[in-house]
C-alpha cells in the first residue's frame, strides 16, 4: 500500500471527529449554542445565504477590493523591490524609508487614510494596497540580493545589461522569493480587506461578519468565516501549483 495515497485519512478522520463532538455538545448543552452553534446549523445558514445570494454578493465585493488592492500594491512593490535589489544606490536611499514604515501596523494608518481619502472605496483600496506593497517589496529585493555572485560575474562577462539582464538573470534568480512574496502579500491583503470591511463597509465578507456579530446571528458569522477560509485555501493552492510549475526544483525539494 502506498502510504502517500492514504496520508489524508488521519487528518480527515480527526476533523470529522471534532465536528461530531461539536454537534453532540451543541445539542446536549455541553457548549453555549449562542457562541458555538452546531455545525449543522452553520451549514444550513451557509446554504441559505448562498441560495439567496447574500454570501455571493459579499464575496464579490471582497474579491473586487482584494484584486484591485493587490494590483495597486503588489506590482509597485515588485518593481521597486527588483530595483532596490539590483541597484545599491537606490537601496541606500529607499531602504531607511522602508525600514521605518514597514513595521507600522497598517490598521494604525486607517484613520489617516480615511482623513485623506474619505470613507468611500478609495480608502479601502489604499489600505489593501499598503498591506500588499511591503511583503512584495521586501521579498523581491531579497530575491535579487540572494542571487549567487558567480551568476552576476557570468552576466558581467557576457556584457548582459538592461532587459536581457532582467529576463535572463534577475527574474529567474529571484522567482522563488517573488512567489513567496506573492503568497504573503495575498494573505496579508485578505486579512486587511476583511478587517477594513468590518470597520468601514456595508458590503463584503467583513461587513457580513460585523452585522452577524451585532445581531448575534453567530451561524451567519461562521458561514462567512467558512467562505474566507475557503478563499485562503484556494488562493494558496493556486500559488502552490504556480510554484510547482515555474520552479519545479524547489517543489521537488519540499516534498522529499
Amino acid at each position: 500500500m502506498n502510504l502517500k495515497n492514504t496520508s489524508w485519512l488521519a487528518p480527515t478522520f480527526f476533523w470529522i471527529g471534532i465536528l461530531l463532538i461539536w454537534e453532540w455538545s451543541a445539542h446536549n448543552g455541553g457548549i453555549a449554542r449562542l457562541f458555538f452553534p452546531a455545525p449543522s446549523v452553520i451549514v444550513a445558514a451557509f446554504a441559505r445565504q448562498t441560495a439567496n445570494g447574500e454570501l455571493v454578493i459579499a464575496l464579490g465585493y471582497t474579491l473586487a477590493r482584494l484584486g484591485l488592492g493587490l494590483l495597486l500594491g503588489a506590482i509597485p512593490g515588485l518593481l521597486l523591490g527588483l530595483v532596490m535589489g539590483w541597484s545599491r544606490a537606490v537601496r541606500v536611499v529607499a531602504e531607511p524609508v522602508v525600514a521605518a514604515f514597514h513595521p507600522l501596523p497598517k490598521l494604525a494608518l486607517l484613520p489617516l487614510v480615511l482623513v485623506i481619502f474619505g470613507i468611500g472605496e478609495q480608502s479601502k483600496i489604499v489600505m489593501i494596497a499598503l498591506a500588499a506593497f511591503f511583503p512584495m517589496l521586501i521579498n523581491s529585493m531579497s530575491g535579487v540580493r540572494q542571487i549567487d555572485a558567480l551568476t552576476w560575474e557570468v552576466a558581467r562577462h557576457y556584457n548582459a545589461r538592461g532587459w536581457i539582464l532582467l529576463r535572463r538573470v534577475i527574474l529567474p534568480g529571484s522567482l522563488p522569493m517573488i512567489l513567496a512574496g506573492v503568497k504573503l502579500a495575498v494573505n496579508v491583503a485578505l486579512l486587511i480587506t476583511v478587517t477594513v470591511e468590518m470597520v468601514t463597509a456595508r458590503q463584503g465578507l467583513g461587513a457580513t461578519i460585523w452585522l452577524a456579530w451585532q445581531t448575534l446571528r453567530t451561524e451567519n458569522l461562521y458561514a462567512a468565516l467558512i467562505v474566507i477560509a475557503s478563499l485562503g485555501l484556494i488562493t494558496n493552492w493556486i500559488l502552490e501549483r504556480l510554484t510547482a510549475r515555474w520552479i519545479p526544483w524547489q517543489s521537488d525539494h519540499m516534498t522529499t
